[in-house]
């Protein structure tokens, strides 16, 4: 069968927000020590203590909002603790992430710090498992507030004059889990209470983001959106493409990240696809108490999870990536582009070191991941106008699971160029594609391949290119039709100019 993809070039009424190709780092195994922060005195290269080749890495893919400090994390963070000089910082047991002790080097300044050296804007996650309203008021107020208040102050006299304007704030993280076991009930009567403090100031406006959803949990959504809409901006989902649902198992296993049948190959993408389900009734829940879209569905947390690397410790959740995570990460992005509408901010998790990260260190040493170069080819959506795609796809079968061979999204930007990303999820046999753009004629079309010999192919810090982006010159333009062929297990990305 030729797999068949329609792209309404005549169409497209909303953007896809840029925030749709954010980032995570959490205070877990090596994200923030050891990774993005290695200290001012390390022999490795940075800027007041972050490292120089990731800041790079991250600013080259326009990674364009970040969340910290966590995560399970942020409901056990308490923000007093990281601030004023690091020699007198408070440590702290990191009971979530290992029972290491966390001495709270990197804190509110050095977060701030790391964004602005990105360019990315920063999204903060509040305490509210064990923290307090008070306690959570004067971060807001450490924040924004310019001067002449205890908290301005403290941030004046630790070293930062101009107020940091946060915009993105998380009122609590995973309150139905490892934030506070909540119901849903009850956790929006909380979340109503602290959100009544974290107030508006210096003229910044708060984007406050509830704790939403785990997975296909409709009642909490409901619940949520009926009782607290009123006072939010965004309410976040979390889904992970993982062996199993829960994350609690003792018994079962999350299967290894690069040695895995044919079975978990098509498993996980399965996962990977059920994304679209969700979110599509999550905001039809949405839609009932919210027509006009107003309030954002934020899919802070999502991406892949398997065991820990043999040798390492089991709660820093540090996985090596593969092609099979690069094709996670592309049918994940062409969902978000697609209900773009009202998915305005995504953060895979997490950037450095723990589960799906984009870069993994070694030392001095640094590599790119598959899902890395994935973000690289899908940067140019960000801020485009979505443009409606209709897929016409071949099955890809394997044993108990099927799914669509191919899925594609495709926006316009500024310059009237449109970028389409598709995929190949057939790990044996290559994806025939016509590909036709309604309302324009092609002019010139461009391409980038990523593509792998092995489901388990994956970069390492002895050969860290080989997966990488790659030139891709085999379309055939006629009109307003693409024709093209892509392999086995692989992301393109077109450029075209009409």
């Amino acid at each position: 069968m030729v797999n068949k993809i329609i792209v309404h070039a005549e169409s497209g009424d909303h953007r896809i927000d840029k925030n749709i190709y954010g980032h995570f780092a959490e205070h877990l195994g090596r994200c923030i020590y050891d990774g993005v922060w290695v200290g001012e005195e390390s022999d490795i290269p940075n800027v007041r203590g972050m490292r120089t080749d990731i800041v790079k890495a991250l600013k080259h893919i326009k990674a364009p909002v970040l969340r910290w400090p966590g995560g399970c994390f942020a409901d056990e963070y308490h923000w007093k603790d990281g601030v004023g000089s690091r020699e007198e910082r408070r440590p702290m047991v990191n009971s979530n992430w290992g029972g290491v002790v966390e001495d709270n080097q990197f804190g509110t300044h050095e977060f701030f710090d790391l964004c602005e050296q990105i360019g990315a804007e920063p999204y903060i996650c509040g305490n509210v498992g064990s923290g307090t309203v008070h306690e959570m008021q004067e971060w807001i107020e450490y924040m924004n507030w310019p001067d002449s208040t205890p908290m301005s102050e403290m941030r004046i006299k630790n070293g930062r004059k101009e107020p940091f304007n946060i915009k993105y704030f998380g009122i609590g993280n995973e309150n139905w889990g490892c934030g506070g076991r909540m119901s849903p009930e009850f956790y929006a009567s909380v979340y109503k209470r602290y959100n009544t403090f974290v107030r508006n100031y210096n003229g910044q406006k708060v984007f406050r983001i509830a704790c939403g959803p785990k997975n296909d949990d409709y009642h909490w959504t409901d619940v949520m959106m009926r009782d607290a809409k009123c006072c939010m901006d965004g309410l976040a989902l979390h889904y992970y493409s993982r062996m199993f649902s829960s994350g609690e198992s003792t018994t079962e296993k999350r299967g290894s990240a690069t040695d895995f049948p044919e079975s978990e190959w098509a498993l996980i993408l399965r996962k990977a696809h059920n994304t679209e389900e969700l979110v599509h009734r999550h905001s039809a829940i949405m839609d009932r108490y919210d027509p006009e879209k107003r309030v954002a569905l934020i899919v802070d947390e999502w991406g892949t999870w398997f065991e820990a690397e043999p040798g390492t410790h089991p709660r820093f959740l540090y996985q090596q990536n593969t092609m099979r995570d690069a094709l996670v990460a592309s049918i994940s992005l062409n969902i978000f582009n697609k209900y773009s509408d009202r998915v305005r901010m995504a953060n895979i998790a997490q950037t450095v070191n723990v589960l799906q990260a984009m870069v993994l260190t070694d030392g001095p040493r640094m590599v790119l991941t598959p899902t890395y170069h994935v973000f690289d080819l899908y940067r140019g959506h960000q801020d485009a106008t979505c443009l409606p795609v209709h897929t016409e796809a071949d099955q890809y079968n394997h044993g108990e699971y099927s799914m669509d061979k191919v899925s594609a999204s495709a926006s316009r930007a500024d310059d009237g160029s449109i970028l389409v990303t598709m995929n190949n999820v057939d790990p044996i046999k290559p994806a025939e594609i016509r590909t036709v753009l309604r309302g324009t004629r092609i002019k010139n079309v461009s391409g980038r391949i990523l593509s792998g010999s092995s489901m388990n192919l994956h970069n390492t810090f002895e050969e860290p290119n080989r997966l990488s982006p790659q030139s891709f010159s085999g379309v055939k333009a006629e009109n307003d039709e693409l024709k093209l062929t892509i392999p086995p297990m692989s992301v393109v990305a077109l450029r075209i100019e009409s």
